[in-house]
Parts: C-alpha cells; structure tokens; sequence
C-alpha cells in the first residue's frame, strides 16, 4: 500500500475529529498512513476529549486544533466529515480525495453533571471508535 494521507475534518477540531484522529492513528499505527485533523473554525482540544481517549488508552494530549485552510496544499486520499455543519462548509479539495461524511453527536453540547457529560463524551468516543475501525478496516489496510 502507498502512504495515504487521511483528514478527519469538523466544526472546531476540539472534540469529535480529534477522537477520530486518535483512533485513526491507533488502527493504523506502522501503516503508510499520515492522520491530520482540522476544523472550519478551531476551538483548541477539549479536555474532556483528551480525558475520554486516555480511558481506552490513547493519549491525544499533544493534538493541536487546526484550521482546514493550513492543509489546503495536501494531497488527500481521503477526507471524513464528522458533523453536519463541517460537511456543508467544507471547501473543495482538489485531486483525489475521496469524501466520506457521518454526523457524531457533539458531546461539547452535553449537559448536566460532570458524570453525566463524561458519560455522553464516552458514549460518543464509542461510535467514533466502531465508524472509524471500520473504515480503517475497509480504507487503510
């Protein structure tokens, strides 16, 4: 397989695409395979996401919160909306990039005790991880 290079794209690059992105970058660890994750808007990584991901042992402590428009110049094979909102914003990439689109529910919104905001982060990292095996599975192998 040739290196592929895989964006996961969302509103602000705080929460969903950076779950993504960890998982994404767990699956194919030793693959030809470079992760990069962005939003239309950056909103920084919510602590909550970093929380969530060191559960199941993957540390995104050190992901960034990028904006789409620093990596217009890359060649994409593949890029995955994570919401709704990225998906109609998102600019056109030229080339090859295949474009996939899924809508998580933004576990930013949740509300309630921090039990049960964690609990709705933990649910969503859990979607996130089941969509993303998959297409790790079917894409990246």
């Amino acid at each position: 397989m040739s290196h592929k290079n895989v964006l996961v794209l969302c509103t602000g690059n705080s929460c969903r695409s950076q779950i993504a992105h960890g998982y994404l970058e767990h699956l194919t660890d030793g693959r030809k395979v470079k992760v990069y994750s962005a939003g239309v808007e950056t909103h920084g990584v919510n602590p909550r996401a970093i929380a969530t991901m060191l559960e199941d042992g993957i540390d995104i402590s050190q992901h960034t919160s990028n904006n789409v428009n620093e990596y217009l110049d890359v060649d994409f094979d593949y890029v995955i909306t994570v919401c709704d909102n990225a998906n109609e914003r998102c600019p056109i990439f030229p080339g090859k990039a295949q474009k996939f689109h899924h809508n998580f529910p933004d576990p930013a919104k949740a509300v309630g005790s921090e039990e049960e905001i964690m609990q709705q982060f933990r649910e969503v990292r859990e979607v996130i991880k089941v969509y993303f095996g998959d297409f790790a599975k079917q894409y990246l192998q």
